[in-house]
């Protein structure tokens, strides 16, 4: 039984969905108005080696300086990823600011969204790649 959902609301199931491209739908719809929701962020994959990826989060924690006076790096992969379609956006100017507010990104599926239809953008890679929960394990 599917519950009604507002068209102005998408919701996106994470799982094996290539970040990057991700993160600019989720960003280009947020521009357009609509709430954008999606649920198993910890899926979510960044295409390329390991050990490469780990690294270069690890130097950007370094670089950020003391803990007390920031920049305040994330470490956990919802963050993670509401912070990469940040990137996208222009996020300093009020069209940016109202479409970052309007993006809710979750780990697990909330109870409210477990029987509403879900868009699935990912499927099976068969190359090199890691999740953001694995990239959070590595980097904490």
């Amino acid at each position: 039984m599917e519950e009604k959902q507002d068209h102005r609301e998408i919701i996106i199931d994470g799982k094996h969905a290539i970040m990057g491209r991700l993160a600019s739908y989720a960003a280009k719809q947020s521009l357009f108005g609509k709430k954008v929701i999606i649920v198993n962020a910890g899926e979510v994959i960044i295409i390329g080696s390991k050990q490469d990826i780990a690294t270069k989060y690890i130097q950007r924690i370094k670089k950020g300086g003391s803990s007390i006076k920031g920049p305040k790096i994330v470490r956990t992969s919802e963050r993670i990823l509401k912070r990469t379609i940040r990137g996208m956006l222009s996020h300093k100017q009020g069209r940016g600011r109202d479409a970052i507010r309007r993006i809710k990104c979750y780990n697990k599926v909330p109870k409210e969204y477990e029987h509403v239809k879900k868009i699935v953008v990912g499927k099976e890679k068969h190359s090199k790649f890691i999740t953001l929960n694995e990239l959070v394990s590595l980097i904490k």
